[in-house]
C-alpha cells in the first residue's frame, strides 16, 4: 500500500502554497524525470518553482534548469547529481511553501519514501529500487543505520505511523549497493472539517428542532390559554344567567 499525500491538509494549516513532487519521492536516479508543482486553492498561478544552488544562490525555474509549461509547474526532464537541493515554491510577495529536499544520485540503489511528511496513523511503504531488476535480490532497510527488517519484495510498510518512526531511512542490497538516507517526517494528523464531533452535530441538531419546533409550542400554548378563557367566561355567563333566574 503506498501512502497518499497529506500535503494539502498539512500546507492549508502552516503554508499558503505547498510544493507536491512527482513521483513521490526525494531519491531519484540520474536521468530520471520529476515535476514539482506548486498548489494554491486561490491563486494557481502567483508561485514559482525555486532552488536553492550548489554555489548557495536561489534560482527559478528555466532560468539555467527544468522547464515550465506553466508558471506553477516546473520539469526536470534529465535530472543530474547537481539538481540535488532544497526546492520550494514563492510568490510575487515573497511568501513560501513547504520545502523539500531531493537528492539525485549515482548509486546503483534508492530508497523511494513520501518526499512530504506524513500523517500520524497514515500507512507508508518504504521501497528500495535497484538500477536494474533482479528476482534474486534481498532488500535489507536500515534507521539510524540500524537495520531493522529485511524483504524480499523490496518494501517495508509502516502501518500507522507515529512519532517514533521519524528519522533517517536507507536500504542496501547485499552485493548491489547501498542508498543514500532519506528523512521521514511525521506530522500530527488534523481533524477533518468534514466530519464534526458527534456531540457537536447532537448539539446543531437540538438547536435546530428548538428554533423549529418553539413556534408551534408557542401557538399551542396560546391556543390552550385562549379556549381556557373562554370556557371559563361561558361558564360564568351560565352562573350568571341561572343567578338572575332565582326568584
Amino acid at each position: 500500500m503506498q501512502l497518499t499525500p497529506f500535503c494539502l491538509v498539512l500546507c492549508e494549516s502552516s503554508y499558503a502554497a505547498c510544493l507536491r513532487v512527482s513521483p513521490d519521492r526525494s531519491q531519484f536516479f540520474r536521468y530520471d524525470s520529476i515535476s514539482l508543482s506548486c498548489e494554491d486553492p486561490l491563486n494557481s498561478t502567483g508561485w514559482k518553482v525555486k532552488r536553492k544552488t550548489s554555489e548557495g544562490g536561489v534560482r527559478p525555474c528555466s532560468s539555467g534548469w527544468g522547464s515550465s509549461s506553466s508558471g506553477s509547474t516546473c520539469i526536470i526532464g534529465n535530472t543530474y547529481p547537481s539538481d540535488s537541493g532544497l526546492y520550494w515554491c514563492e510568490s510575487v510577495d515573497g511568501e513560501r511553501s513547504n520545502a523539500v529536499n531531493i537528492t539525485i544520485t549515482d548509486r546503483t540503489v534508492v530508497l523511494e519514501s513520501p518526499a512530504l511528511p506524513v500523517s500520524e496513523g497514515a500507512a507508508v511503504t518504504l521501497r528500495c529500487k535497484p538500477e536494474t531488476h533482479s528476482s534474486d535480490h534481498m532488500f535489507n532497510f536500515y534507521k539510524y543505520g540500524r537495520c531493522i527488517g529485511s524483504s524480499s519484495t523490496g518494501e517495508m510498510t509502516i502501518h500507522s505511523a507515529s512519532k517514533s518512526d521519524v528519522g533517517l531511512y536507507k536500504c542496501s542490497i547485499p552485493g548491489g549497493g547501498e542508498s543514500v538516507g532519506s528523512w521521514l517526517a511525521v506530522e500530527a494528523a488534523l481533524p477533518s472539517s468534514s466530519s464534526p464531533p458527534a456531540a457537536s452535530v447532537s448539539l446543531s441538531r437540538l438547536m435546530c428542532h428548538l428554533v423549529v419546533g418553539t413556534p408551534y409550542l408557542l401557538s399551542t400554548i396560546l391556543l390552550g390559554l385562549i379556549y381556557r378563557d373562554r370556557k371559563r367566561d361561558k361558564e360564568i355567563a351560565e352562573i350568571y344567567k341561572d343567578h338572575k333566574s332565582l326568584p
